[in-house]
């Protein structure tokens, strides 16, 4: 399953436990989603990796639907190698102008990346029980991004960030 022992006696141990109690999938108070989401992109922007680790479950996992066409293909597991993915990528978008918007996406706490023209790189949504983020999903297919808007040349920005990595760092912008 590509996860740790451990990871999987948790997601076992949780998903008896929420069938026992009939627990949501998911978390159902508005007002808590949106909060924990809006600590989550703050530590997302700073790119603060222990911030992140506080609000990620242990089998946290981020998975990227590229549809084959860009973008990682591999979901990464645990939260240790989630927060430390998501840390690093923040860096490089900052170089090249990129901007982050927190906002609804499918009905799940999310947020809307944009490149410095406005053009849309990628949607991100939180799956979040018991008060914690178990995955964050990644939605970078430009086939499935235009319904939002323009989309940027993903593969143009990649190429850009992968430049931008040897530059000295500046925070991630919130649009308001």
């Amino acid at each position: 399953m590509g996860r740790t022992e451990a990871a999987c006696r948790q997601l076992a141990s949780r998903a008896r436990r929420h069938m026992q109690d009939g627990q949501p999938r998911f978390e159902t108070d508005r007002s808590k989603r949106e909060e924990l989401a809006g600590r989550f992109f703050d530590a997302f922007r700073k790119g603060d990796v222990d911030g992140l680790r506080e609000l990620l479950a242990a089998d946290a996992q981020l998975v990227n639907d590229g549809g084959g066409k860009v973008g990682g293909r591999h979901p990464v597991y645990g939260v240790q190698k989630v927060a430390r993915v998501l840390a690093a990528a923040v860096p490089p978008f900052t170089r090249i102008g990129a901007v982050l918007k927190a906002q609804e996406v499918n009905g799940q706490p999310g947020a809307i990346l944009r490149d410095r023209d406005g053009r849309i790189i990628n949607t991100w949504t939180l799956d979040i029980l018991d008060g914690r983020i178990q995955t964050i999903r990644s939605v970078i297919n430009p086939d499935k991004l235009g319904h939002l808007g323009p989309v940027a040349d993903v593969r143009a920005v990649i190429r850009e960030k992968n430049q931008a990595r040897r530059q000295p760092p500046a925070p991630l912008s919130d649009a308001h």
